[in-house]
């Protein structure tokens, strides 16, 4: 998660490509500045810096620094130039840190708290190619190189960050950032995670949620602008329980409801899955040739555009995939077992090194505000090596004839991947923009998938908006989980086709009017799925023969008046396949807030969120599997989801008080969003964030 706090509209700042995304190019700040300023001549930020220091050396001056000295960027952001964006540390969405609580990506879990296994609520299709595990249950809880922001920093800054709801949910993140040198910034981020959910028995330490997730990170330019080096190490460590669901089925529906949920028996108390990953990542380039610059709106800064660059990318990482049983299964939650009929340890190791080599060559005009007629092209070639092990524990006889418990290799596999990697586009002014991608797998185990990339990107002015328009299609192997597994409850060999999806989209923004819709459609062939056998749970692939349409419509609209605000997100989704793909018909996200100002010092907004998505048959969960499935045709009922907020600033710091799902008993005692695994009770939540400089 980002070390500042989710901007844009409803977490969903809108960048040039379209996205929703926490992108700092495109956010406000809505910080209060307490530095001087001279009434003369403005000051670029470097002046300002060193006037400031000389004061308070020389104790001529009160100074307090902000984030006005503090420059963030990320590594898309310096892939075609050195581009820097203020911090932004307002108080927006700070209610919706919980990534199962997107606005504009919900998602649904086995609990409705932090750290379980989730999966998508809305459709949104895997964008990728190449080996694939198929394990994607923890992935909104890894903290990855996406995750991972770089700071120009001249005063060091500190961040804070607790959020908790007694043992049911705990949050804390720590992250510092600071320049050694004017030229090289350092930094590290922490984040931990622990909960004993609404129904675990607090005494069974396999029913908590422990995650530990974090990196440490470096960038490094040169003095003379041409050579950049990026790194950093992340490290991820979550385990989240897999209880197979509570016994009590009919906890909303009987009279009687229940008398402590959290005491509530589960059908495996000591069942979790364990995901870790180490990484190192670093990325090089060195700009060869001119070097040209465009100066930013305020002049306090330029952003250093180069004409011809080479880049050198190095990605190495170990990912463990464990999942542990110590009990036996009396609630038949599996399937069957190979192995051993009272105890589980399946584990798979991912060792993966990847090399990137490009080149980039640009022909632009000359210009200091903005760049035109450019025309770029990057060329390069991606060589990944991987080596995987699976093992499952069993019973063996020793050397002396004794039954001891180990692990038994299963499986492994050695092979490459090297894919040729092509880009183009052409900016003819600040309005109109044309790109195109080609990412081909020419060589290796997962060879002939393919993913090509277009698009086009028309500007008008502020009030006018801008037009993306966007397709793509993509091949991609099926995933090791649906071809070859082997634990001690699943099996499966398959031969599957490779998935297809042709895509296209219209984008329409309106930054003026806080307007945006967007339009897309999707083609699926052979898309691979899980389903059980008619009333069973013996969970496995299968690929659907028949090319499945969807078509997906999404609206968002703010509207102010006065200090009163009304945020409002609309998608709709319809599809020929809806018993396969399992998606509501109808999302919506409202939250209307009033902003205030007290005393000259302290800012507050105060309001309620409600989300509402229509009926739809809800998946099941295979435990031990790690895969959401199409089990019973389910449908439950569903109601709105209300959270009532306050956040508040008083200086450097944000408070935050939450009740969530404050409407429970309103229209129902519960809900579900996965079969048998009821959701969250209503929960008070707590949050502080200090923002600390020097």
């Amino acid at each position: 998660m980002p070390p500042y706090n989710n901007g844009g509209y409803n977490n969903g700042g809108y960048n040039n490509n379209g996205n929703y995304n926490n992108d700092p190019r495109y956010r406000t700040n809505n910080f209060n500045d307490t530095s001087r300023t001279n009434s003369g001549k403005p000051l670029t930020t470097s002046q300002m810096i060193d006037t400031l220091r000389k004061r308070e050396k020389q104790r001529m001056d009160s100074v307090i620094f902000n984030t006005r000295f503090i420059k963030i960027t990320n590594e898309a952001l310096l892939r075609d130039s050195t581009q820097l964006f203020p911090l932004d540390t307002s108080l927006t969405d700070f209610e919706n840190y919980n990534p199962l609580f997107y606005a504009r990506n919900p998602k649904i879990s086995l609990d409705g708290t932090m750290g379980r296994m989730a999966r998508p609520l809305l459709f949104e299709p895997r964008k990728t190619i190449g080996f694939d595990v198929g394990q994607y249950g923890l992935e909104p809880w890894l903290f990855t190189t996406d995750d991972v922001y770089y700071f120009n920093a001249r005063v060091p800054y500190t961040l804070l960050t607790m959020v908790a709801s007694g043992s049911k949910e705990q949050y804390f993140k720590a992250f510092h950032t600071q320049n050694v040198k004017p030229n090289w910034n350092v930094g590290f981020h922490l984040s931990f995670m622990g909960s004993n959910g609404t129904y675990a028995n607090n005494r069974i330490l396999g029913q908590n949620v422990s995650n530990f997730t974090g990196n440490i990170f470096s960038w490094y330019e040169s003095t003379n602008k041409r050579y950049n080096l990026l790194s950093t190490v992340i490290f991820n460590n979550l385990k989240s329980p897999e209880t197979g669901s509570i016994l009590n089925e009919t906890l909303f529906t009987s009279s009687t409801g229940s008398f402590d949920k959290g005491t509530e028996r589960v059908r495996l108390p000591n069942s979790f899955a364990n995901w870790r990953q180490t990484q190192l990542h670093i990325k090089q380039f060195y700009y060869v040739g001119r070097i040209d610059t465009t100066v930013v709106k305020n002049k306090s800064a330029a952003n250093i555009l180069p004409t011809q660059r080479l880049s050198h990318t190095l990605n190495i990482s170990q990912n463990k995939y464990i999942y542990q049983q110590g009990d036996q299964d009396v609630y038949h939650v599996f399937p069957d077992y190979y192995f051993s009929s009272n105890r589980t340890k399946d584990s798979l190791t991912v060792n993966h090194i990847q090399n990137e080599f490009s080149y980039s060559f640009y022909l632009r005009g000359k210009s200091n505000e903005f760049v035109k007629n450019e025309f770029k092209l990057d060329v390069g070639l991606t060589h990944d090596l991987y080596n995987y092990n699976q093992f499952v524990v069993d019973t063996v006889l020793n050397q002396e004839g004794v039954k001891v418990v180990l692990p038994q290799k299963q499986q492994q596999a050695n092979f490459q991947n090297i894919t040729l990697n092509g880009r183009a586009s052409y900016r003819l002014s600040d309005k109109i923009n044309l790109q195109a991608s080609v990412n081909q797998i020419v060589v290796g185990r997962n060879f002939g998938d393919f993913l090509y990339d277009a698009k086009l990107l028309l500007s008008g002015n502020q009030k006018t908006g801008r037009i993306i328009l966007n397709a793509y299609q993509q091949s991609s192997s099926p995933s090791l989980v649906a071809t070859s597994w082997i634990t001690n409850h699943y099996i499966f060999n398959n031969k599957f086709a490779n998935q297809k999806t042709t895509a296209l989209s219209f984008n329409y923004i309106n930054d003026a009017l806080a307007f945006d819709v967007k339009a897309e459609y999707f083609l699926l062939n052979d898309y691979i799925y899980y389903e059980a056998s008619p009333g069973g749970i013996d969970a496995h692939p299968v690929q659907l023969t028949n090319p499945a349409n969807l078509l997906k419509i999404s609206v968002g609209k703010n509207i102010e008046f006065g200090n009163w605000h009304f945020d409002n997100f609309v998608v709709y989704q319809k599809t020929d396949y809806q018993k396969t793909l399992r998606v509501p018909e109808l999302y919506t996200y409202s939250s209307l807030y009033l902003n205030s100002f007290l005393f000259k010092v302290l800012r507050t907004s105060t309001g309620i969120t409600v989300r509402y998505n229509t009926q739809y048959t809800a998946p099941s969960y295979a435990v031990g599997l790690g895969q959401f499935y199409n089990g019973a045709d389910v449908t439950f009922a569903s109601y709105p989801f209300a959270t009532v907020f306050l956040k508040a600033n008083i200086k450097n710091t944000d408070l935050l008080v939450m009740y969530d799902y404050a409407n429970q008993g309103l229209f129902s005692k519960g809900y579900y969003t996965v079969n048998r695994y009821p959701q969250l009770d209503a929960m008070l939540k707590f949050g502080v964030r200090w923002n600390f400089y020097q």
